[in-house]
């Protein structure tokens, strides 16, 4: 019988490529880490790992062995959540992500309905940025997560992690009131404004422009909005701003509307949309961007 244990290891090591940082993210020593993905290829009884010289690489087997591994934790979610399913009332420790702009838009208002209606639930809430939170879903450091990529940045879909749609939004161009024509390509040579090299946000800057046929001249680094559009309003640059980062613009800034668009889903691991709380935070998530978009009466 194959130990689930050891298979997520080769699983975590087929994603994260060196035994080092499979120990890393577990917690464990390398030496632990072999000495379990060896127990495995006993399990197994056909070799799964091939030495080279420091490095390691999967054999056919090992590759297949994972595939079906994304099933088997799968499965083991789905009858977690039948389970669940089974109990009166929702309790327990509910760990959701969110990228910072979600965090005073679209969240606060989730979470005053399941605090309501589901006082037993321990809520916690992690700002991450997008690029995190597939493995923070995996690792069991997050049970639901506010995720999103842009259309002109797309994620190739995770096989660990499930997810629903929630929100598209538009994307606009940030200049100053007395700043270049609203184009990118008017921006060729401005100072840009960027995200963190690694975030996501930084990714689609850089593509945004390249697009055009530029390299962005990059000034500042800042990744919340709120800082961003101040600087934007001071005179320091230009910038790409999401409908949910630009609620409330300085009125020394200009927001141009462009033809790119941030999608926003909510996800969790495969197999637990059935969980009864996880299905509480899709509805939850899903009610709360509702009201926030709608109307003011």
């Amino acid at each position: 019988m194959l130990d689930v244990r050891r298979l997520r290891l080769l699983r975590d090591l087929a994603r994260l490529g060196t035994i080092a940082a499979v120990a890393q993210a577990h917690a464990y020593t390398p030496s632990a880490v072999s000495q379990q993905l060896a127990a495995l290829q006993r399990e197994a009884g056909v070799p799964l790992l091939e030495h080279t010289g420091r490095s390691v690489s999967l054999t056919a087997a090992a590759t297949a062995l994972v595939g079906h591994t994304e099933t088997i934790l799968a499965a083991l979610e789905a009858a977690t959540a039948a389970v669940a399913a089974a109990r009166t009332g929702l309790s327990g420790t509910v760990r959701i992500g969110a990228f910072p702009s979600a965090v005073p838009t679209l969240l606060p208002a989730a979470l005053v309905a399941l605090g309501r209606d589901h006082p037993a639930l321990d809520l916690m809430v992690t700002e991450l940025d997008p690029v995190d939170m597939p493995d923070a879903l995996r690792d069991g450091r997050l049970d639901v997560a506010l995720w999103h990529d842009y259309d002109i940045a797309p994620v190739e879909p995770d096989p660990g992690v499930d997810s629903v749609r929630l929100l598209d939004e538009k994307v606009f161009l940030a200049v100053p009131a007395e700043g270049p024509e609203g184009t990118i390509a008017s921006t060729r040579d401005a100072a840009w404004i960027v995200g963190t090299p690694g975030t996501l946000c930084h990714t689609v800057a850089m593509r945004v422009c390249q697009a055009a046929g530029f390299t962005a001249r990059v000034r500042h680094h800042a990744d919340d909005f709120t800082a961003v559009l101040a600087l934007v309003a001071a005179g320091q640059g230009v910038a790409l701003v999401p409908e949910l980062g630009a609620t409330r613009p300085p009125a020394d800034v200009r927001l141009v509307p462009l033809d790119v668009h941030r999608r926003t889903r909510i996800a969790y691991r495969r197999g637990a949309g059935g969980h009864p709380v996880v299905a509480a935070c899709v509805a939850a998530l899903e009610s709360s961007t509702r009201a926030y978009l709608a109307p003011p009466s």
